[in-house]
């Protein structure tokens, strides 16, 4: 008898002491999911928590709830049932034209108006629909390829925006020391902001005595950041790259001085440039990408 009222006494403390798991079903564990991903690089063609695109990111974030989609946005955007924009729920998957030639981008609503999406400039991060300078024009549509059970979504204010490392001129001069193995021929800096004491002086003026970086001004300007037009001629010059294969960039002029440097990038499979068809002339670049262009430099 007492073994009995033992064994009830445990079972009783054992299903009281222990919450319920989340429903697999619940859209507030799918923006859990999704949210637990921003800051996420963009990665043209990947899946994995190391770096998305778009529609790897949906699926990848769907997949963890359980829920099969196929690969592609067009894909995506076939399955499911379609969903006017007033009718949007949290959980749907919304679409966008940013190339002018269809859709090109996704993401999932989370409600209020925002969606969450691996965005080719920063990564995984929350926008608006709605907003004037960029999504609201270029929204294309919704499916709902999963009808969550009604519920309540607590609003969330959005988490901190994770800073984005750039890399600088200093790091990507060292980097390309130790890739190339140069080593400096001049016993002096050129610079006035390198002296002696930099912590970076000897690779910075290994890559000055190269031929491979120049200054302004008299200056390196070490902790400066560099645009992906820039970087794409420091590399080729740097690797001594030859050959082009004619890109369709959409933010590139045939006419602008870094086409040709890009258009080598590309040969060699260096570069694929953003999901959006956009190169990104202008964005500085981040320190994942650019150990992403030396990997395949490798």
């Amino acid at each position: 008898m007492k073994r009995l009222l033992f064994m009830v006494l445990a079972s009783l403390l054992i299903s009281t002491s222990i919450p319920p798991m989340a429903s697999a079903d619940s859209s507030t564990d799918l923006v859990n999911t999704a949210r637990s991903y921003i800051g996420t690089p963009y990665s043209y063609g990947g899946t994995t928590s190391s770096g998305f695109d778009c529609s790897g990111y949906t699926q990848h974030v769907f997949k963890q709830s359980g829920i099969s989609i196929p690969r592609t946005t067009g894909q995506q955007i076939a399955i499911g049932t379609a969903v006017s924009k007033s009718n949007l729920k949290t959980g749907d998957i919304v679409f966008f034209n940013t190339s002018g030639k269809g859709v090109s981008h996704n993401g999932i609503y989370i409600g209020s108006g925002k969606f969450i999406h691996s965005s080719s400039s920063q990564g995984v991060m929350i926008s608006s629909i709605n907003d004037p300078a960029y999504w609201g024009s270029r929204y294309i549509g919704a499916r709902r390829v999963k009808d969550f059970t009604p519920e309540t979504l607590v609003a969330k204010a959005d988490p901190a925006p994770i800073a984005i490392k750039y890399a600088t001129r200093a790091e990507i001069a060292k980097t390309l020391v130790a890739e190339l193995g140069l080593e400096k021929t001049s016993t002096r800096s050129d610079f006035s902001d390198v002296p002696a004491d930099h912590p970076n002086f000897n690779a910075i003026v290994a890559v000055a005595d190269a031929g491979i970086f120049s200054g302004y001004d008299g200056k390196f300007n070490p902790n400066g950041e560099m645009t992906r037009a820039q970087l794409a001629k420091v590399l080729v010059e740097a690797f001594g790259l030859e050959g082009a294969t004619q890109t369709s960039f959409t933010d590139v002029p045939k006419e602008h001085w870094a086409n040709d440097y890009i258009n080598t990038l590309y040969h060699h499979g260096i570069t694929t440039g953003y999901g959006d068809g956009t190169y990104g002339l202008h964005d500085k670049v981040t320190a994942h990408q650019f150990k992403t262009f030396i990997d395949r430099l490798n």
